[in-house]
């Protein structure tokens, strides 16, 4: 089945076909139909799926079509809760490009940034909000967002906002909305714990789709781990980096200081890299995933800020520079490569000390991950003994003192 196939307007048709979307994916072509005849949804699959597009194509062609009967405008009729500042403008920015030849509206709410222009916004007419909890909330309890009139509830990456402790807001916000309404549960993992509070928001009779639940990750990527020493990473890095020198890759640290340190270390042979990490306010973040986006920067050094709901399509190469504490999260991590039908590749670099965050993580896979083996000659060649590094201790020092300067230089500057 093609997309032209679908009753959906043929203004949204176009939109589509600009994306370059022909087919839809499992979760699409499972999902779009029930939600044209406003079935109430529960939707399990995996990162990279096309989740996104699954409910935003039937969601604008409902509001698009009740536009085109009525008179004027009657308010906002869909509420998107998205877990972070990222995958909030994410959702706008598609659901823009689907509805770029319709008169629907989006806007996204985010915190962090000035409320003001999201306030006109929302005074000039919009159809579908995306927010996070925070600025919802805030702006609701200021009477600037009226949910009242919303028709369709979608809860996006549900999993997320559950671990995040979103669970009361979820439960605040249902008790402000219409009992007659439409609910859409979308969610990369399923649990017990998951289920009864799925259920508790959807209709009893509300259909159910699950994806390869046995099988977390996409097929499409391909996983390695290479066990070094953790002070001799970061010339691993180096070298697959050299290796690859066409790729897009994002590399995911433990810490803030941590990326801002590696970040440091690539500088300094010469490789360009950007940080995205919780220490960054909106504009800066904002700023660094349009300069990977477009291709100014190949290399995006983050924290797990950036593991879930991110989607840069051309992506080739995710590292696990430090093998995260969560076995889950090394499922998100890796979900930023192999996405749609592309190809992808995995690599962890493993330190002794991580040895048993290595077998959480293939427990939770159920399958091994493939140990890339280095002989004595590959070790010298990637730590190449003749460089000289007399200056690397003192470096790494200056830069964390650096780091931590910044950031209270930043906590005045957001005082005054």
């Amino acid at each position: 089945m093609k997309f032209e196939d679908y009753k959906i307007h043929e203004d949204i048709k176009k939109g589509v076909r600009e994306l370059g979307w022909k087919r839809p994916t499992d979760i699409q072509y499972k999902s779009i139909p029930n939600i044209l005849n406003s079935e109430d949804l529960l939707a399990v699959a995996q990162t990279g799926t096309g989740k996104t597009a699954a409910f935003a194509i039937p969601v604008v062609d409902q509001i698009y079509k009740k536009k085109k009967r009525q008179a004027r405008y009657s308010g906002i009729k869909c509420l998107i809760m998205a877990p972070s500042h990222e995958l909030a403008l994410q959702i706008e920015e598609v659901i823009k490009s689907i509805a770029k030849y319709t008169s629907v509206k989006v806007l996204a709410l985010i915190g962090g940034v000035d409320q003001e222009p999201q306030i006109r916004n929302l005074n000039k007419g919009v159809d579908i909000v995306v927010a996070t909890p925070g600025r919802m909330f805030d702006l609701i309890s200021q009477g600037h967002l009226r949910p009242h009139q919303i028709e369709i509830l979608i809860l996006d990456e549900a999993d997320y906002m559950l671990d995040l402790g979103f669970i009361k807001d979820i439960k605040d916000i249902i008790i402000k909305l219409p009992k007659r309404r439409q609910t859409l549960f979308f969610s990369a993992t399923i649990n017990d714990k998951i289920k009864k509070i799925a259920y508790k928001i959807v209709k009893q009779n509300a259909i159910r789709i699950q994806l390869s639940p046995k099988d977390p990750v996409s097929r499409n990527i391909d996983h390695f781990v290479l066990f070094v020493e953790m002070d001799h990473k970061r010339f691993y890095l180096e070298r697959l980096i050299a290796e690859n020198p066409k790729a897009k890759i994002i590399v995911f640290v433990r810490t803030k200081v941590r990326a801002e340190r590696v970040s440091k270390a690539m500088r300094r042979v010469d490789i360009p890299s950007i940080t995205l990490h919780g220490d960054k306010d909106q504009e800066e973040r904002v700023e660094v995933l349009h300069k990977f986006r477009s291709n100014k920067v190949d290399l995006l050094i983050a924290t797990d800020v950036a593991a879930r709901g991110i989607d840069i399509p051309d992506v080739s190469i995710v590292v696990n520079y430090d093998l995260p504490e969560e076995s889950e999260n090394y499922v998100h991590r890796v979900g930023r490569t192999g996405r749609g039908k592309r190809r992808g590749h995995a690599y962890s670099f493993c330190a002794i000390e991580e040895k048993h965050i290595l077998e959480e993580i293939e427990s939770f896979l159920q399958s091994e991950i493939k140990v890339i083996d280095l002989d004595k000659g590959d070790i010298n060649d990637t730590l190449n003994i003749n460089r000289d590094r007399t200056y690397d201790y003192m470096a790494l020092v200056k830069d964390i003192d650096a780091f931590e300067s910044q950031k209270k230089k930043k906590k005045k500057k957001r005082k005054t």
